[in-house]
């Protein structure tokens, strides 16, 4: 049997053979080794070291020679990008910044110091090209981030505004790592809701796009609108979790196209039960206008800063009342941080059921929420986050449309 199959397989891969005067079959090569396709965050680490490869990738950088040919290669894998040597036969006219490539050859350990590994090249495959006049993006120019900002659908493809995505990937996970190692419980919480949390009025009605439906007629039956944020779903959870918290969008229709500002974002929220005291909220972290919160903060030295105790009035019906007559303030807290202004608002929620009755309509709009009151209510509070400003405070960006994939805000919704 072996001796059959072995026959078989040498004349499979035989070059060429006659069968017949003028005829000939076609070459099986059923023993070629295939290479293995490397990310270049594996390639640039040495991964499979003399070994015959394949990299994918979109060219960053085109440097032809007499005798070779260099590029750049990355696949988003990695922000050091792969050295590419070929021998000057394999340029191609299409070989430009933006090109598409499928490259094989034999990774080896490079002589120059700033990269260790480089893939040497038999074959240059141009799977998609990009014309270098109309390409936005140019080799040895700097692009500002206020320049790529009028590309949305490509400056993801810039080294600057990756390295910012790969953050926030990273800072997300982070988020979500802390939550867990303190035992919260994610809810997913609706994006289209019935309540106006915040009370500002800055909402995004829903409503079907058909002509069909009859005038008048509401697809929920009730006004809908997107979330300005999940808090009062997690106070519903709170009731059953003692600690909860979403991370999601939230949308705000604010007609703003300041640096601070956007219409969709994304909010940190979370709720903790049995818990009297701000300070607990603050271990995560009037109204004010962006000049008395930048004041405050370089009045303090610039560093994060916590202002405590706002005028009762100036908070959300759900903030608790602190009872002390003649200031008449809410146990709310914002966190000021240097270069943003506002990064987290929390507050102790009202938990106290003749308080929260007190109010005038609160009774007819938001029944349920006194529900949650009269069957085992207990202290509470949360906070919520900015996950843009928050991104804008650790990087130093000074822009929000700059830490955010697809910016939304007021006339301004290009994809």
């Amino acid at each position: 049997m072996f001796q059959s199959a072995a026959k078989t397989l040498s004349v499979a891969t035989t070059t060429a053979a006659t069968l017949t005067r003028g005829t000939s079959f076609s070459i099986r090569r059923y023993c070629q080794k295939t290479p293995a396709t490397l990310r270049v965050s594996e390639a640039v680490s040495g991964a499979k070291l003399g070994a015959n490869v394949k990299v994918q990738g979109w060219v960053r950088s085109v440097r032809p020679q007499k005798a070779n040919l260099f590029l750049h290669v990355n696949d988003g894998s990695s922000l050091q990008s792969l050295q590419v040597v070929a021998s000057s036969e394999l340029d191609d006219p299409l070989l430009t910044l933006g090109s598409a490539v499928e490259v094989t050859g034999t990774l080896r350990k490079s002589p120059r110091q700033r990269q260790p590994f480089e893939l040497e090249a038999d074959r240059i495959h141009v799977v998609g090209d990009c014309d270098p006049v109309d390409f936005p993006f140019k080799i040895k120019e700097r692009h500002s981030l206020e320049y790529i900002r009028q590309f949305p659908h490509l400056r993801c493809r810039t080294n600057a505004f990756s390295s910012l995505l790969r953050i926030r990937s990273e800072a997300t996970t982070a988020v979500h790592s802390y939550f867990k190692e303190n035992g919260f419980v994610q809810i997913h919480t609706p994006v289209i809701t019935s309540n106006d949390c915040e009370g500002a009025g800055e909402l995004f009605q829903v409503e079907p796009s058909s002509p069909n439906n009859e005038e008048g007629e509401k697809f929920f039956s009730v006004p809908a609108f997107l979330t300005v944020s999940g808090q009062l779903h997690l106070e519903v959870m709170s009731g059953a979790f003692s600690r909860v918290y979403t991370f999601g969008p939230t949308f705000r229709a604010e007609n703003s196209q300041s640096r601070r500002h956007l219409a969709e974002f994304y909010m940190v929220e979370a709720e903790v039960s049995f818990t009297q005291s701000l300070e607990d909220l603050t271990k995560w972290g009037c109204d004010l206008q962006t000049e008395h919160e930048k004041h405050l903060v370089k009045h303090c030295g610039n560093i994060p800063v916590f202002v405590t105790d706002y005028p009762y009035d100036l908070k959300p019906f759900y903030a608790r009342d602190n009872l002390d007559h003649p200031e008449h303030t809410a146990a709310a807290v914002d966190l000021l941080v240097p270069g943003v202004g506002e990064l987290c608002g929390g507050s102790l929620r009202e938990e106290r059921l003749d308080l929260l009755k007190a109010r005038a309509g609160l009774e007819d709009t938001y029944s349920w929420y006194l529900d949650l009151r009269r069957f085992g209510s207990v202290p509470h509070g949360g906070f919520g986050m900015g996950f843009e400003r928050f991104l804008q405070c650790i990087l130093g960006v000074d822009n929000i449309k700059d830490v955010i994939a697809f910016p939304r805000f007021s006339h301004s919704c290009p994809l």
